[in-house]
């Protein structure tokens, strides 16, 4: 036993002493900071002392033909010290040798689909809500079963600072995501507690709870969860809208039964980018009434004028609080946008018809969550 002890004891001088020594070697080295951000500039940095060739790209730049060199010190480091870019969330990478790699020196990530990216945030007035409030609301990843696709599902679900302790019911923001994205999109790249934490905080937005569903049907989760899809012909008239059924039938009983709300037309609101402001556009149309609050984003409609009066028609006479839509000017669904915004005028539905530069980005899409969020529930 004591011959056991010994041999335990010694072994462990030598794992500390050799982690002690690993943790030593570490502290004599300049640690490496990417991005730093300074006054003017952003300087990157990566250690491939092996590398031919590092360039660095970033979604400021046109493409990646933009791609800029970055050189190497004597220590194999690459660095670069670009011009800072305008206030805004940016994502980028290196390419080393040819392989796109990150930055793995930012613990700032997100994802976009299946793809991680590195991101730099630039603060400045247009990205100031983009950054961590002072109250933070809680963001939790909650399943349900939905009956109307037969699968058990995962959303998001944003509740407000205050709410564990508050007892007050609050009105719910149904936002949806687009083609590529699932529930965790909005969080991720759209930002959307933090948005929301900053507008609530501030008192320019009324505290509410956002509730962020999977748009995929087949989808019990977002890919990451490596769960296998449900396959649906979406060529059967059967599985025609099924997520935007889902979404009144399933998703707001759920919600109505599980959380604190005001469950009543006035307290609901519904918003979606692209594929999701094609979702707001048809649960609007299908269940009328059921929301008062309505968001359409970089999204529009096409056809012949009598056929999108008539599905208008359900909307007008549900009636709403609020219709807001926007697109920016070079998106390439601009042109439906416009037509939305006649056909809107031509019914005498009060609408308004935001319109930004820029186009079927992200960039535009954190820029409308941070306008109308501020017109919700008043």
């Amino acid at each position: 036993m004591k011959k056991r002890f010994l041999l335990l004891i010694f072994c462990c001088s030598i794992l500390f002493g050799a982690s002690a020594q690993e943790l030593a070697n570490f502290m004599r080295r300049a640690p490496i900071i990417s991005p730093e951000i300074g006054e003017e500039n952003v300087t990157f940095r990566i250690s491939a002392p092996d590398a031919k060739l590092v360039r660095l790209y970033g979604s400021w730049m046109a493409d990646y033909s933009s791609s800029i060199n970055m050189m190497k010190d004597t220590a194999g480091i690459w660095a670069i010290s670009i011009r800072k870019p305008s206030p805004e969330l940016y994502t980028y990478n290196f390419i080393v040798d040819g392989l796109v790699v990150n930055d793995a020196r930012n613990v700032f990530m997100q994802r976009d689909g299946t793809r991680y990216l590195s991101v730099l945030l630039i603060p400045g007035d247009l990205t100031e809500n983009y950054f961590e409030a002072n109250e933070h609301g809680n963001l939790s990843k909650v399943w349900y079963d939905s009956p109307t696709l037969g699968l058990n599902r995962r959303m998001f679900v944003y509740t407000p600072y205050g709410y564990e302790t508050s007892g007050e019911n609050y009105p719910v923001l149904y936002l949806l995501h687009g083609g590529g994205g699932d529930e965790d999109a909005w969080s991720t790249m759209g930002r959307a507690r933090q948005i929301l934490d900053n507008l609530i905080e501030k008192g320019l937005a009324k505290p509410m709870i956002c509730v962020m569903p999977n748009g995929n049907p087949g989808q019990q989760a977002a890919s990451t969860q490596l769960i296998e899809e449900k396959p649906f012909d979406r060529r059967d008239p059967n599985n025609a809208d099924l997520y935007v059924k889902s979404l009144v039938n399933d998703i707001i009983p759920f919600v109505e039964s599980h959380y604190r709300v005001i469950a009543k037309p006035e307290a609901r609101a519904v918003s979606g980018l692209s594929m999701g402001g094609g979702h707001t556009l048809a649960v609007t149309r299908l269940f009328p009434g059921t929301f008062d609050y309505i968001c359409p984003l970089s999204i529009g409609v096409r056809g012949e004028a009598a056929d999108i009066d008539k599905q208008l028609l359900p909307v007008k006479e549900g009636g709403y609080k609020l219709y807001w839509f926007a697109c920016g000017e070079s998106d390439f669904l601009w042109e439906m946008a416009k037509e939305l915004d006649a056909a809107l005028t031509r019914n005498g539905m009060e609408h308004t018809f935001y319109v930004t530069d820029g186009g079927h980005t992200w960039a535009n899409w954190r820029k409308y969550l941070n306008t109308f969020a501020q017109l919700l529930f008043k």
